[in-house]
C-alpha cells in the first residue's frame, strides 16, 4: 500500500467526509499514545524493578543456620509449591548473639541441619535470596512489558470504539443519503 493510499484521509478530497478527519486523528493520535505512551511505562516499569531487585541484592545477606527441629514432609501445613516448609533455625547474629526465627525450609530435614538463610540490614528473616542479575534482568524485562501491554490495549481499545462509533454513524448518513438518491435509480426490486 502506497503512502498516498495510507494517507487519503488527510489530502483534499471531495469524497472525504467530516468522519474520516476525525478518523485519520483518532488513529494518528492512538498511535502515539500508544507508543510513546507505552514505551515511556515499560522503560519506568523495567528501571523500577531494577532498582528493587538491585536494593535486594545489597541488602540481603546469607548466614549459616542450624535446624532447631525436624521439619515436616506433609506440604498441606503451612507448604509452599516448592516443597519448602515453615521451619524453625538458629542464627548467630552480627554482635555474636543468637537468634531465632521461622523461614522456609526444604521439606524433611532433620534438627541440626545446617542451611542457609537470608537476612536483611535489620538482622530479620527475609523467605528469600536476592535474585541473581541475570533472573532480574528477565523479570524487570517482563515487567516492562506487561506495563507496555497494560498502556497501550486500552489505547487501542478506545480507539476501536471510537471508529466503530464513527462507523455508525458513517452507516446512518449513508442510508439517509440512499433514501434520498435510491428511488430517483428505478423501481426497487
Amino acid at each position: 500500500m502506497s503512502t498516498t493510499q495510507r494517507l487519503w484521509r488527510w489530502r483534499s478530497n471531495p469524497l472525504r467526509r467530516r468522519e474520516d478527519v476525525v478518523e485519520a486523528w483518532i488513529v494518528l493520535v492512538v498511535w502515539v499514545l500508544a507508543v510513546a505512551g507505552g514505551a515511556l511505562a515499560g522503560l519506568v516499569t523495567a528501571r523500577a524493578a531494577e532498582d528493587e531487585y538491585a536494593e535486594q541484592r545489597a541488602h540481603r545477606h546469607a548466614v549459616r543456620a542450624v535446624l532447631v527441629s525436624d521439619a515436616p514432609r506433609d506440604l498441606t501445613v503451612d507448604g509452599s509449591p516448592d516443597g519448602r516448609v515453615q521451619g524453625s533455625v538458629r542464627w548467630a547474629a552480627p554482635d555474636g548473639t543468637s537468634r531465632t526465627g521461622h523461614t522456609l525450609v526444604d521439606g524433611g530435614l532433620k534438627a541440626g541441619a545446617r542451611l542457609t538463610v537470608w537476612l536483611d540490614d535489620r538482622g530479620r528473616l527475609v523467605l528469600s535470596q536476592p535474585p541473581g542479575r541475570v533472573r532480574s534482568d528477565v523479570e524487570a524485562a517482563l515487567f516492562g512489558a506487561a506495563a507496555v501491554l497494560a498502556v497501550a490495549v486500552p489505547v487501542f481499545g478506545a480507539g476501536a470504539v471510537a471508529r466503530a462509533q464513527l462507523d455508525r454513524r458513517r452507516m446512518a448518513h449513508w442510508d439517509q443519503e440512499w433514501g434520498l438518491v435510491g428511488p430517483r435509480w428505478g423501481p426497487k426490486t
